[in-house]
């Protein structure tokens, strides 16, 4: 009965500190991996197309053309 305490507590995750922190490291580590990748992904998608084509009108430019 001892020893398959024993075992069981070797394979349980709260009882193995090691393996613990280490699991929660690379958790850590993917999640941070993954915001990093949706954020450029995201920044991607919504990027800037460029200047649109507008129409201005020739009175209102910086040398004003009159009729």
């Amino acid at each position: 009965m001892q020893q398959e305490t024993l075992e069981n507590q070797r394979k349980d995750f709260a009882h193995n500190w090691v393996s613990t922190s280490r699991f929660i490291w690379f958790c850590q580590v993917f999640l941070v991996i993954a915001f990093v990748l949706g954020g450029c992904y995201s920044l991607y998608t919504n990027r800037y197309k460029g200047h649109p084509k507008v129409n201005v009108p020739e009175n209102t430019l910086y040398n004003p053309k009159y009729k």
